[in-house]
């Protein structure tokens, strides 16, 4: 199937969810970004480039023109970055992959789908909300659960790594962008069968 090249010739986005300014950075909620960051400096460009609410390049990416996108409009309103930037590229939901972060899995684990509800997690229910659909590829990477559950939710996923969970996460971080080139090369069962 032909997809429309209206703007340029992007064949994918790649949406990596976070929080922008310095309060957030290297927080679980903000792997996303940091996924987004690997794959930028992999190529050694910047992704600097404000465009669609969201710091953006193009990059080729296993193979694929993408534009590489980290929404600046915080995480729960995400799909507004990401919804016209689709618009604009014709992507279809399909070729939108998104990288975010998950509670319910274990530390540094990774889970790819190529669609799904968003599970609680505002940045892929804004996503779902604008592109109009929840059948989307994303990379999801495991934060760990609370502590214990008088923990506050919001507390947890804002907490920065440290000591051991941080080079877990650093690795795990690498692994998010080994999977998004090898989804954009070799297609989602290739890249399920990797790295689930």
């Amino acid at each position: 199937m032909l997809f429309g090249k209206g703007g340029g010739g992007v064949q994918w986005l790649i949406v990596g969810l976070g929080n922008p300014g310095v309060t957030y950075e290297n927080t679980r909620h903000n792997v996303g970004f940091l996924t987004i960051d690997e794959l930028a400096g992999r190529l050694r460009i910047p992704v600097q480039r404000l465009k669609y609410k969201a710091l953006t390049n193009t990059a080729q990416v296993g193979g694929q023109q993408a534009l590489l996108m980290k929404p600046v409009t915080y995480m729960n309103l995400s799909g507004e970055a990401a919804g016209p930037a689709a618009a604009f590229y014709k992507i279809p939901p399909e070729r939108v992959l998104v990288i975010a972060d998950d509670v319910s899995l274990p530390l540094g684990k990774l889970r790819i789908r190529t669609g799904g509800s968003a599970g609680g997690h505002n940045g892929l229910k804004s996503i779902i909300a604008h592109l109009g659909t929840d059948q989307f590829p994303r990379v999801k990477i495991g934060v760990g659960g609370k502590p214990h559950p008088e923990y506050d939710m919001a507390d947890w996923v804002l907490s920065q790594f440290a000591g051991e969970d941080k080079k877990t996460m650093e690795e795990a971080v690498r692994r998010a962008a080994d999977a998004a080139e090898c989804l954009l090369k070799e297609g989602p069962d290739r890249a399920m069968n990797r790295f689930n």
